[in-house]
């Protein structure tokens, strides 16, 4: 079960990247209607932020794969509710570090186009996760799901409240 669930994930997380990195190329065509020039500095920082958020995402993949038996996309998500690893100290380090990638791609290239693409993609994954996968969760795991945003923050990292143990890891119901 957890070795076709890796098998998953790395399908979908291969097709995801593939994805959004077109996507990302393609938005550079805009950076001449933006014209705003971005320093050369800022290509170092952009590399850091990719290789960061590429590290979080990829920890995040074989968590939901090894512990949650799931993969990262919303069609197949984990059978069990991960709590553990960076999901001990922020509810969505996916999307963080989804954001930290298209961010850093947008620095190394200098890219304004990229970097408002990112903007706008973060606020419509806050509005997402607010208004569907939140409640989705909230249905799908009760009390458990509800005590675990009370102690972990949606989008700033901050460390865990119980170092003993990790938070409740609630099961979804077997339909």
């Amino acid at each position: 079960m957890r070795a076709f669930a890796v098998v998953r994930t790395v399908l979908y997380m291969t097709g995801f990247v593939v994805l959004w990195a077109w996507v990302a190329v393609s938005v550079r065509r805009l950076d001449p209607v933006i014209g705003l020039p971005l320093p050369s500095w800022f290509a170092p920082l952009g590399y850091v932020a990719m290789s960061g958020g590429a590290i979080i995402g990829l920890a995040c993949a074989a968590s939901f794969a090894g512990r949650g038996r799931g993969t990262p996309a919303p069609f197949d998500p984990p059978v069990e509710f991960v709590a553990s690893g960076l999901y001990r100290w922020v509810r969505n380090p996916m999307y963080v570090g989804g954001a930290l990638i298209l961010a850093g791609y947008g620095l190394a290239v200098r890219s304004p186009a990229v970097l408002a693409m990112t903007a706008v993609l973060a606020s419509i994954t806050h509005c997402f996760v607010v208004f569907a996968e939140e409640p989705g969760l909230r249905a799908r795991f009760g009390e458990s799901y509800v005590a675990y945003t009370r102690s972990v923050n949606r989008w700033l990292p901050r460390p865990p409240r119980d170092h003993s143990e990790p938070p409740d890891r609630p099961r979804a119901p077997r339909s």
